[in-house]
């Protein structure tokens, strides 16, 4: 057993009984490197990634590569998801020098930190072309002992190539943990370990200066760009804006949605149902227990990587609830309920947090767990019953993966189930149940239970669902209980078996503001808004750097870069999460100052855009907060018709302030039992009925983006 039994995160306790000495990150590995002159073997990786199982298995717990390892180097496993710092800096190194990237990540660095040689996946032994690890821990040995000064150079290069960048740009939004293609080496091991890391040197589109009066017109161009851009990508059968792999993309379907509202265009509405509806069709969804796996390994949606991540629950529950919004398509909302209830069900354990993630494996295969034959359907429901079931869900004697089938609609089918088809899903489900399940990752991650309250925080409101509204409270409760600091109130990144642990970064801090702006807006008790200013000013005052947002804290132990976003990943770019917050948290706080740090985070990400237009679309669809076109709706006293009215709209760039009055400007002069539409310093006339409500919002839409018929602005004043 070694160090790892000692950490609380399931990644790390998975490999306690390896025979390679582990360490957690942390000073002991480095100063055991310093000391006994060592290289660092780094490997990342998380619980639910199939190929970081078959690397432990091949190498770790193969002893005489274990004796290899222990021997030469000081070996450190890092789970990336409680780490997202470690994992962003040297998958910058991995795809600078190698091109391409994924999990598990294996990264040589010097005892001070400098990366000097990188890949993925290593099988044991070289085949297919692929270097075997025993052959790279060898040549890497050698290199080390022999040839130190080629191994410091390359070494300092790639370093100096990651700093030189303004920030490190890592876009990892399709990224696969599959293994790498091998890659010609040409640094220090070059004729050797067979695959290396090249000059060092990076690219990157740097965090550019940009301007800070962005205009409403400028934000719809960035707009229109963008849908030009996804328009050549569009797969007009299958939906989705690439190849295979497809991953879920929330940031892109937001933009097609937002094009649409803007302009009428439906083209650009049809982008993004059509996309909706194939992944709800596909097998990446899960038509029994419902949620969504984390991509497609093919164009049809069909054959998923089975491992479920809470942030695709989030981010795709969010796309499905804004098109529901615009269109009140019932398949939408069947969609929204039934990934509520996955997570509800699956995803937590009691705690009163939400467990990251489900592992693809179970029974020693991917995706076991999921998959159906004729015969099993047979001898669970009977003959006729089967063959509804075969029929609805396309089961065959053929399959679709392996010899069996995972569960799908045709595209354009019917999503609503029928009563009998209900009756098989049910009794399917409970059947299903009593297989052996695939793990379950239970630490608790501040950023993505931060993500998912805030769109189960809007879902509820839309909706009117209370036990929605109550769940989310609930882990946002649990997030301030467990999570925070209680000597400084110092927001932590990771908690698990009943223990909070690592800074946590920009990206959770960005996610919290707008979790707690969002239960502000969900309940009318401005106590949420009282958290997340605090949480917004600490954010400014430990993250920001000249040109973006810092990963980490300047509390934070030191990195040999420190590394910022300015492109959306897997994720989106933290700044753009904080920009977006904190400027619909300074409308409703009416507070100038928090507005102008909010427009200044997003204004870096926005100058990336103009240059590529898909690199950051979540600071696409936050342009036009970045050029003060905040909606804000104030419903004074108890009128839960106005506010029911309002929340169920697609309004994507609206806060609403209701319940009780706060000192905040958005309330001053306003008499009770109406709805106040503001934006910058033009109001329309109170309104007291529905539909006034909804007249003035539209008006109030056309006035924001002169596209759209403006009426009725005679009437507007100033604010103080």
């Amino acid at each position: 057993m070694n160090r790892l039994a000692l950490e609380t995160s399931p990644y790390l306790r998975q490999h306690q009984d390896n025979p390679v000495d582990w360490y957690p990150w942390g000073d002991d590995a480095f100063a055991k490197a310093v000391r006994e002159d060592k290289p660092i073997l780094l490997s990342v990786g998380y619980s639910a990634c199939h190929w970081c199982h078959v690397m432990a298995h091949e190498s770790f717990e193969d002893a005489g590569i274990a004796q290899l390892v222990n021997e030469g180097f000081v070996a450190v496993k890092v789970d990336r998801e409680e780490r997202p710092d470690v994992d962003a800096l040297y998958m910058a190194a991995v795809l600078a020098t190698t091109g391409r990237g994924g999990w598990p990540m294996t990264v040589f660095l010097t005892p001070d930190g400098r990366p000097f040689y990188a890949g993925t996946y290593f099988p044991p032994e070289t085949r297919g072309g692929m270097p075997g690890l025993r052959s790279v821990l060898t040549a890497v040995s050698d290199a080390w002992r022999h040839r130190r000064q080629d191994v410091e150079d390359e070494a300092t290069a790639v370093t100096t190539g990651l700093a030189r960048q303004a920030a490190v740009v890592t876009d990892i939004s399709t990224l696969e943990p599959l293994p790498a293609e091998p890659v010609v080496a040409t640094g220090p091991l070059a004729g050797h370990a067979g695959t290396g890391t090249g000059t060092g040197t990076g690219t990157g589109t740097g965090t550019g200066t940009g301007r800070g009066d962005m205009s409403s017109s400028e934000a719809a161009d960035l707009l229109d760009g963008a849908v030009t851009e996804l328009t050549r990508r569009f797969d007009a059968e299958w939906g989705g804006f690439s190849g295979a792999p497809k991953f879920p993309q929330p940031e892109l379907v937001e933009i097609c949605l937002r094009h649409h509202r803007l302009t009428g265009e439906v083209a650009s509405l049809d982008m993004a149902t059509t996309t909706l509806a194939a992944m709800a069709a596909g097998g990446i969804y899960d038509h029994l227990g419902g949620g969504f796996a984390r991509y497609s390994t093919d164009v049809t949606w069909t054959v998923p990587h089975f491992e479920k991540m809470l942030y695709d629950q989030a981010g795709l529950l969010r796309s499905y609830l804004h098109a529901w919004q615009m269109t009140a398509d019932p398949r939408w909302l069947q969609v929204i309920e039934e990934t509520v209830r996955y997570v509800a069900s699956d995803l937590t354990d009691g705690s009163g947090g939400i467990c990251s993630s489900r592992d693809a494996d179970s029974d020693g295969m991917e995706g076991a767990y999921y998959l159906w034959t004729p015969d099993q359907l047979i001898r669970a429901l009977g003959a006729r019953r089967a063959d509804i079931a075969a029929e609805w869900y396309g089961v065959t004697r053929r399959g679709n993966f392996e010899g069996q089938s995972i569960l799908r609609r045709p595209i354009g089918a019917p999503l609503e189930r029928p009563p009998e088809v209900e009756d098989v899903r049910r009794i399917l489900l409970d059947l299903r149940d009593r297989r052996e399940p695939p793990m379950r990752d239970y630490k608790v991650l501040t950023e993505w239970n931060a993500m998912y309250v805030s769109a189960l925080a809007e879902a509820a409101g839309a909706t009117g669902m209370e036990k929605w509204a109550l769940q989310a409270e609930g882990i946002a409760r649990f997030l301030l209980e467990n999570l925070r600091r209680r000597s400084d109130g110092r927001w932590l990144r990771s908690w698990a078996l009943g223990e909070a642990r690592h800074l946590a970064c920009s990206t959770d801090y960005a996610w919290l503001i707008d979790c707690f702006t969002r239960m502000a807006e969900l309940t009318g008790q401005p106590a949420w808004l009282d958290t997340a200013r605090q949480t917004a000013d600490d954010l400014i005052t430990l993250f920001t750097m000249p040109g973006g947002l810092a990963t980490t804290g300047s509390d934070a132990d030191a990195l040999v870069v420190r590394t910022a976003e300015t492109t959306d990943g897997s994720l989106p770019a933290a700044a753009a999460v904080a920009g977006a917050a904190i400027v619909r948290l300074g409308a409703l706080l009416d507070n100038r100052r928090l507005t102008e740090s909010g427009i200044s985070l997003l204004t870096p990400l926005i100058s990336v855009t103009r240059r590529f237009p898909l690199a950051a679309p979540s600071a696409i669809n936050a342009a036009f907060l970045a050029a003060r076109e905040t909606t804000e709706v104030v419903v004074t006293g108890s009128r839960p018709d106005l506010v029911s009215a309002f929340r169920r709209r697609y309004e994507p760039d609206a806060v609403l302030a209701w319940g009780e009055r706060t000192s905040s400007g958005l309330w001053d002069d306003r008499d009770d039992q109406l709805a106040y539409v503001c934006s910058g310093s033009t109001c329309l006339p109170p309104v007291a009925t529905v539909d006034e409500l909804a007249r003035t919002l539209d008006t109030m839409s056309g006035h924001h983006h002169s596209r759209l018929p403006t009426t009725a602005l005679e009437h507007h004043h100033a604010r103080g």
